[in-house]
């Protein structure tokens, strides 16, 4: 089932429980059918029949950024050597077992990629950058934007 296909038959019920849920992953079945004016027992329902389809597909726990030891947080555009099928393969391979890099994004423009890099404890960007993200297969060019604070977060 193409991507498409499992969102064109929502209605307005699920729209709205998902809409609920992206805000308070933890809220009860009471909850979710007062908010979107549904019983319960057809919340919960609705809810269960959206994460079998794909459409949910899990909840997670948004820690206190102290609490994880985070010390700040950068965003690197990388721009690849070319744009061959075998250099992108390597570059996201390598992403993908990257403890830093947080979320690897495929764009379109000017940068191939978006990282997000989350640096914990002792973690410099500096190690970072030398020891991680220059030695990626396939990267050109890199150009780092620190974040100064996180104004909204889902």
């Amino acid at each position: 089932m193409a991507n498409s296909d499992k969102f064109s038959d929502l209605d307005s019920f699920d729209r709205e429980l998902i809409k609920v849920l992206r805000a308070d992953a933890r809220a009860t079945a009471a909850e979710l059918g007062e908010k979107v004016g549904l019983s319960p027992s057809a919340a919960h329902r609705r809810v269960k029949i959206l994460e079998q389809r794909g459409i949910i597909t899990g909840y997670r726990a948004v820690i206190a950024e102290n609490v994880q030891g985070k010390q700040g947080t950068v965003f690197v555009h990388v721009t690849l050597q070319d744009q061959r099928r075998e250099t992108f393969e390597k570059f996201e391979k390598v992403a993908l077992t990257c403890a830093p890099i947080e979320e690897c994004h495929l764009m379109s423009g000017e940068a191939d990629y978006l990282l997000k890099i989350v640096l914990r404890d002792s973690l410099s960007y500096e190690d970072v950058h030398r020891d991680v993200l220059s030695t990626m297969p396939g990267v050109s060019k890199l150009v780092s934007q620190f974040s100064i604070r996180t104004v909204k977060m889902l």
